[in-house]
């Protein structure tokens, strides 16, 4: 509920804040509930990764200023993964983004290069797209594009591995319990 108050009060898109509830017994926090309104968003950035989307380039380009304007603002989404951006297709050749699933943020005075590009590291894992947003990063930024992608394109991979990895760990611990 605070960080979507803070996103709203910083002009970023999340749906708007309702209510929450904090559940406690004598050990602690037992369980919470937070409510907002239901957008219904046109597609989310997993069905742009996963399908062959019209207007792919564009919605990319006004993804990456949406982000790169949350990295002027100090905001590090730390869940900024293809589910939990929600897109809205305004029909004119612009689209709105709305950020969900907020448990995980946090907020910067200032945010240097290495920490914006680790963040966009789990948003996609297709090389392709990564070369569109650091285009369209290195402009914003002033920052060499090559040095954009590269940054970009090697947390993207390294994050892919890591990810990999651990569930090939998670399937053989699996295989063991049985």
């Amino acid at each position: 509920f605070e960080y979507a108050s803070k996103l709203i009060e910083l002009q970023i898109g999340t749906p708007q804040p309702v209510a929450f509830y904090e559940n406690y017994d004598i050990i602690g926090l037992k369980d919470s509930y937070y409510v907002c309104e239901h957008l219904n968003a046109d597609l989310t950035y997993r069905e742009l990764v996963e399908s062959n989307y019209p207007d792919t380039n564009n919605i990319l380009r006004q993804f990456t200023q949406f982000t790169f304007s949350m990295h002027e603002k100090g905001i590090e989404f730390l869940d900024h993964s293809p589910g939990n951006t929600l897109i809205i297709d305004n029909k004119n050749g612009t689209y709105s983004f709305f950020l969900v699933d907020l448990n995980r943020m946090k907020f910067h005075s200032e945010m240097d290069f290495k920490t914006r590009m680790k963040n966009l590291s789990k948003i996609t894992h297709k090389e392709e797209m990564v070369a569109v947003m650091s285009n369209e990063y290195a402009k914003l930024s002033q920052i060499d594009e090559v040095i954009v992608f590269k940054t970009m394109w090697n947390y993207t991979k390294d994050f892919q591995h890591r990810f990999y990895r651990k569930k090939r760990m998670k399937k053989r611990l699996k295989f063991w319990k049985k």
